[in-house]
């Protein structure tokens, strides 16, 4: 048998391997899925570092255990570990927690009740993402001498990192430098313009915001915390029912906000359509541009405020969290930009060193990946297993992506397929890396449900919510990477054999 290219990685590895920076983690089987979504003794032991919004990172437990010593912290506490001060007022004024002033330390520390409330300040930093960096506690610890070594990684030098990030994202974005704020994860973007849009709200008096599309999972909550009045239009093709209901509630509506294309069915919303409600109706239009990035769509012309996960396409190798938040110059929003600045944080600097080496071949990757996704889409559909193919060349929102494209060959480099028949087999037969995050060189598949949305899996209201979403429970969510496209279609082909 010939061999593959893509060999097993074994459960519980970093993706990338052996970097503990890695936001990824590898779980090839379906069964470590679950077993993770369940928390079970044996996945926890496999897994120490993962995504790091939903896994606390080893050297930041580390670091806390540490600090419990060195302020004498009672057993009955926990501490959490933030990126600065002001999350922990984020978080203090959120869980009416009063303790900031004990610790002296260059980040945030907070001394939470073990057991409920510390698991629901973790989740909030989750949804907010306001994590300490991996780098920051690794530096920490080494000074301390708790850790013997760092992590063998190329950097950018000091001086030049934030520039160079600045530049590339100016350049990329078309647009000014001083309407561009780094934070310390894309999510942390997102919460930092939703917060600053509460703000607007308290003045101007508009109170409904509205999710256009079936949102990532944390963007939504971040909505849910923040706005006591928002409205879910679950389907991005069908722009009439929006229209209705912005003709109904015409002075009421703030913001919308979506994503281009959606995750993970990659659909496209009628940007240039849903621009001359926003312009009619005066609302503001933030757009996650993640999936688009600035290589494969013009949108320019369409959103006020761009937010992206560098994690993702930006960094290509999974190993920094940042995001971006990108304000749009061309429409009336720029001017107010510290509203929107002002809650999110700067990014740890030794993050932004290994960013700005990685950031520099940001618009080569997503070309590669492109050209591999438009060989993959079409390779995939004629595979007897797979049931549907979802990319950005669907039929129900071709002519919406077409409209936006850069060049003829800018395709987003997401394609997701539904296996109906032998799902586990299939998914479990498959040697690429698997596990959470996208947008890296290496291609990573992963189970998006079983992972984003477990769950709705384990509940009858659950299935039939995914069912009116149209969110199949047997997804596999394809990052496309820049290995050579035959060695790509022949793992996928092999289970055909």
């Amino acid at each position: 048998m010939e061999n593959s290219f893509f060999t097993p990685i074994e459960c519980g590895e970093t993706l990338p391997q052996k970097n503990i920076h890695a936001v990824s983690t590898s779980m090839p089987t379906l069964k470590d899925v679950i077993d993770y979504e369940e928390q079970t003794p044996e996945i926890l032991e496999k897994i120490s570092v993962a995504y790091p919004r939903f896994v606390i990172h080893p050297y930041l437990k580390k670091l806390a255990n540490y600090l419990k010593e060195k302020y004498n912290i009672s057993d009955e506490y926990e501490l959490v570990l933030m990126s600065s001060k002001k999350a922990v007022d984020v978080v203090s004024n959120r869980y009416y927690i009063h303790n900031i002033c004990e610790f002296n330390e260059p980040f945030g520390v907070i001394k939470v009740s073990q057991g409920r409330q510390y698991k629901k300040v973790l989740k909030f930093i989750q949804h907010v993402g306001y994590n300490l960096s991996s780098r920051l506690a690794e530096d920490y610890l080494y000074n301390l001498g708790l850790v013997q070594t760092l992590q063998n990684e190329k950097l950018e030098k000091k001086e030049l990192a934030e520039d160079t990030i600045l530049n590339t994202l100016s350049l990329a974005y078309n647009e000014k430098k001083e309407n561009i704020a780094l934070c310390p994860s894309g999510m942390n973007a997102i919460y930092s313009v939703l917060k600053g849009l509460k703000n607007i709200q308290a003045r101007n008096g508009k109170s409904i915001l509205i999710q256009f599309g079936w949102l990532y999972l944390d963007t939504t909550n971040i909505v849910n915390h923040y706005f006591e009045e928002s409205k879910v239009f679950y389907d991005v093709t069908n722009l009439s029912i929006l229209e209705e209901y912005l003709k109904e509630n015409k002075n009421r509506v703030l913001a919308i906000i979506t994503e281009v294309p959606t995750n993970p069915l990659v659909k496209t919303a009628d940007l240039e359509k849903l621009r001359e409600l926003c312009n009619k109706y005066n609302i503001v239009l933030v757009v996650d541009s993640t999936f688009a990035t600035p290589y494969n769509l013009n949108l320019k012309p369409y959103a006020d405020i761009f937010v992206e996960s560098l994690t993702k396409f930006a960094c290509g190798n999974a190993d920094v969290l940042m995001g971006a938040i990108i304000l749009n110059s061309n429409f009336k929003i720029s001017h107010i930009k510290n509203e929107f600045f002002k809650h999110s944080d700067k990014p740890y600097t030794k993050d932004m060193q290994r960013m700005a080496l990685e950031i520099v071949d940001y618009k080569k990757r997503v070309k590669k990946i492109s050209q591999n996704t438009k060989e993959l889409i079409e390779f995939l559909k004629n595979l007897s297993y797979v049931s549907k193919v979802y990319s950005c060349l669907d039929e129900d929102c071709i002519e919406n992506y077409k409209k936006l494209m850069i060049d003829e060959n800018s395709l987003c480099g997401i394609v997701s397929i539904h296996i109906e028949k032998d799902f586990q087999k299939i998914y479990d037969s498959l040697n690429f890396p698997k596990g959470p995050s996208l947008g890296t060189e290496f291609t990573l598949l992963m189970p998006y449900t079983y992972l984003a949305h477990y769950d709705l899996i384990t509940t009858k209201s659950g299935k039939e919510f995914l069912k009116k979403i149209e969110l199949p429970v047997n997804l596999i969510r394809i990052s496309v990477g820049i290995e050579d496209i035959e060695e790509i279609k022949k793992e996928f082909k092999k289970i055909e054999l």
